[in-house]
């Protein structure tokens, strides 16, 4: 199995064991790796929910136009809340930078993030030809 690292200054820098995204075997999935609000000039944590979703957002963003596609190329997306009242505001936010048809998706609520995150997203894109 051949293993393609994903790797972007426009995204946070891993702060752990784990590449930002993946691509097996040359194919057209790419696994993308937990983002998390950290700002990636700074590595410093935005503040408030609602920026913090938008950053982990953007951070998805720039690993997806690495990898050679977009938000709207992910099939699977996970989402995790410290909190889950704040779903709607995950909802509203996808509404401005996702297209139909939407990734499926799963909202988990976690006791806690790294960084004391508020919100964590990850996923699975497939490259369309």
């Amino acid at each position: 199995m051949a293993k393609q690292i994903i790797q972007t200054v426009d995204a946070p820098q891993a702060i752990g064991t784990y590449s930002q995204a993946v691509r097996v075997n040359g194919g057209d999935t790419i696994y993308l790796s937990g983002q998390i609000g950290l700002d990636p000039l700074t590595m410093q944590m935005v503040e408030g929910i609602d920026a913090q979703i938008e950053r982990v957002i953007l951070n998805l963003k720039a690993v997806a136009k690495a990898s050679g596609g977009s938000l709207n190329d992910i099939v699977k997306l996970n989402i995790f809340l410290i909190d889950l009242a704040n779903f709607a505001k995950v909802n509203e936010a996808m509404a401005q930078h996702f297209q139909q048809p939407y990734p499926a998706r799963a909202a988990i609520g976690v006791a806690s993030l790294p960084r004391g995150a508020l919100v964590e997203m990850d996923g699975v894109m497939v490259l369309s030809n």
